[in-house]
């Protein structure tokens, strides 16, 4: 009888816990991400898609460029929340398997690898632009946007002219080798930045700027106030001083500014 007791017990709160659950979780449709294996040469790479349950029309995608750690929550809930909205998201592998920065210095000395060999980031940018295709957006409708390091490869996919619609670049480092050719840019460009950020001179941006007006490109930079680097990232902490912090209304309102754009481009 105490058998029988204890068993009914845990089914009646199992189906407690199943109707709590269906009420914080309605029924709508979340997007789930899946780990994507592809390779660069030896070098084996993962990144993660999601596809709308309810795609566009279009089949409109994203491919999302991570920080300086590499893949993390923040961007693989972008790529979730996108994929929400209907857009093909992908979340592209930089490092590659058994690459990824366990603490700053290493993910500094990671991203000023790729920076300084530039080709190599613009080859894994564009290997995860194919895996995006691959997995059924349309490649005639794509967007690229990347936070910090993330933003700076986003603006690198137009300097080489990647065949996409627009970049978004979130907090990303605008500079470029003085060494470099300008080239014309077609692709339209949205780079939010932080008012304060204190890892972007005046003359970084200014000549970012101009190299904009020499590439003739369609493009545009939104500040926000008391913002420093990394102003989308909550697990920065909130203490503007130490250069990289979240910003609540930077975060929301670079969000909504870039919807605004993907309905634009897209």
């Amino acid at each position: 009888m105490l058998i029988i007791t204890f068993t009914i017990k845990i089914m009646k709160n199992k189906f407690t816990l199943l109707l709590v659950l269906a009420m914080v979780f309605p029924a709508i449709s979340i997007a789930q991400l899946k780990p994507i294996d592809y390779k660069d040469g030896d070098q084996q790479l993962i990144g993660f898609v999601s596809k709308p349950s309810k795609g566009m029309k279009n089949k409109a995608g994203i491919l999302i460029l991570p920080a300086w750690m590499g893949i993390d929550d923040h961007a693989k809930e972008s790529a979730s929340e996108l994929s929400k909205l209907g857009y093909f998201t992908f979340v592209a592998d930089i490092y590659g398997l058994g690459n990824k920065p366990t603490n700053y210095a290493e993910a500094g000395q990671k991203a000023g690898y790729f920076k300084k060999n530039i080709k190599e980031y613009q080859k894994r940018i564009q290997l995860a632009l194919d895996q995006l295709i691959e997995q059924g957006a349309n490649p005639d409708n794509i967007v690229v946007m990347g936070y910090c390091f993330g933003g700076t490869g986003a603006i690198e996919a137009a300097r080489t002219n990647m065949k996409v619609k627009g970049i978004v670049s979130f907090h990303g480092g605008l500079g470029r080798d003085e060494i470099r050719t300008i080239d014309p840019i077609s692709v339209r460009l949205l780079v939010l930045h932080g008012a304060d950020d204190p890892y972007e001179s005046e003359t970084e941006i200014k000549a970012f700027q101009n190299e904009m007006r020499v590439a003739k490109a369609d493009w545009e930079i939104v500040y926000y106030a008391n913002a420093v680097h990394s102003f989308t990232d909550k697990g920065a902490g909130t203490d503007n001083s130490k250069g990289a912090a979240y910003n609540e209304k930077a975060d929301k309102r670079s969000w909504k500014a870039m919807l605004q754009f993907l309905k634009e481009v897209l």
